[in-house]
Parts: structure tokens; C-alpha cells; sequence
């Protein structure tokens, strides 16, 4: 199987990224990692080897990317307001730095997005802001507004609400979006949610999913038994979905 190692000073966040490819062709996956995750969990974890036939066979191609999640929505230390900007400086890497490398390397046309937990958060976020970019959608034990406490889990802005954190939180600005030619885009995707029956983040995916269906947004929404919410389902999951 083969694999790639990449690592450059990003202009746009200021600091060394890296991120491991796998695979030598097929879909383009951009995969995001958990929460305040590294690029090289899902290889720790044996989620990459769980799909290993599939890249070996060039069926799909893993572009596992690095987190800031410990400078954005994870960094107590700051203002939330510099939380969210920190977080779009990392929105704008993905676009302008790693997309046109996954392209350059890849020029198959069809490019996918995935993540586990934080991840999936990342995947939800930057599909529904810019669905034109993407075909497909896989978001596996996820959390889709990060402004609200669920269990644990607490609210990642502390009660704070600007413009920037309301058009980052896909529950809340799609909910109010009624621009039919953004929703097409939309429409267009395929989107896969799975999440655990007694996961936290159970009442924010079912809540997800009826808010995409009321905008006439088709997903496969899929409930695994427990919690699931742990490397060994993902390892599973990545099978089904990717």
C-alpha cells in the first residue's frame, strides 16, 4: 500500500503541517481526525488498515490531514472570538493548501470528506459550506453545534455568539438558509451520518438529520448499537461508509 508523507510551512496558519496519503488512486478522501487529533491516529489506530484492500486495489486515496483543535475551539486561553478566527485560518489551509495538493495528486474529478467525532464536526462544516467542492459526505459519530452542551460536552464558546461562529455551526445557519441554488449544491451530495444509540451527540445527529430532510436534503442516517463512539466501531464503520 503505498503511502506519502507530507509536511510544509503553511503561510495561512503560520506553522509546519503535515498530513499522510494512502493509497496511489480512486476517490479523493480528505479524511479529518478527532477531537485535537493528529494525522496520524487513524494509521495508529487501525482504521487505515481496516480499508487497506480498498486502497490497495485503488479504489480510494486517504489524505489524512492534522488538526488545530488545540488552537481553536479547544484553546481556553483565548477570547472565544479568536477561537473561531483561528478555526477559519484553518478552514482557509483546507481549501488553499491542501485540496490543490490532493488534486495535483489526484485528479480523479470526484473528492470525498470524512471524520470521526471533532472530525466529523470538520467534515459536516466544510460540506455545507462550500458543497460544490464535494460528492460525498461521511460524518461518523459527530457533533453539528458545538454551542451547545450535550452530557459532558460542554458549549466551546462559553455562551459567546458572533457572526463567525453562527456560519460554523450547521445546525444553526442551515437551518435558515432558504437560497435554492445553495441548496441544490446540497442536495447534490451524498451524505452518510452514523452515530451510537447511547453516544452523546445521539440527540444533535437526529436533530441533523430531520433538519436536512426538511430542506429536502437526502442522507443515510444510520444508528449503531452502544456507544460507538471509539477507534474499534470507527475501524467498522469506515469499512461500511468509505
Amino acid at each position: 500500500m503505498n503511502r506519502e508523507y507530507h509536511k510544509w510551512y503553511s503561510p495561512l496558519l503560520q506553522r509546519d503541517m503535515e498530513i499522510l496519503i494512502f493509497g496511489h488512486g480512486g476517490r479523493a478522501v480528505l479524511f479529518f481526525p478527532p477531537r485535537m487529533g493528529r494525522f496520524f491516529d487513524y494509521e495508529n489506530w487501525g482504521v487505515v488498515y481496516a480499508i487497506r484492500d480498498k486502497i490497495k486495489k485503488g479504489e480510494l486515496q486517504l489524505f489524512c490531514v492534522d488538526s488545530i483543535d488545540a488552537e481553536s475551539f479547544y484553546n481556553n486561553g483565548v477570547h472565544p472570538a479568536s477561537r473561531i478566527t483561528r478555526h477559519l485560518a484553518y478552514e482557509n489551509y483546507i481549501l488553499h493548501e491542501v485540496i490543490p495538493l490532493m488534486r495535483a495528486i489526484n485528479n480523479c474529478g470526484y473528492l470525498e470528506v470524512a471524520g470521526c467525532s471533532m472530525g466529523a464536526y470538520h467534515t459536516a462544516n466544510i460540506a455545507m459550506r462550500y458543497p460544490a467542492l464535494f460528492n460525498r459526505v461521511v460524518c461518523m459519530s459527530g457533533r453539528y453545534d458545538l454551542t451547545q452542551g450535550m452530557e459532558h460536552f460542554r458549549d466551546l464558546f462559553d455562551g459567546y455568539h458572533n457572526e463567525d461562529i453562527y456560519f460554523n455551526m450547521p445546525r444553526q445557519f442551515l437551518a435558515n438558509t432558504a437560497d435554492e441554488n445553495y441548496l441544490k449544491h446540497i442536495r447534490n451530495l451524498d451524505i452518510v451520518l452514523a452515530i451510537g444509540e447511547t453516544d452523546p451527540f445521539i440527540d444533535d445527529n437526529q436533530h441533523f438529520n430531520g433538519l436536512l430532510r426538511g430542506k429536502g436534503i437526502n442522507n443515510q442516517f444510520y444508528i449503531w448499537e452502544g456507544y460507538a463512539h471509539r477507534p474499534r466501531y470507527w475501524r467498522q464503520m469506515v469499512n461500511v461508509y468509505l
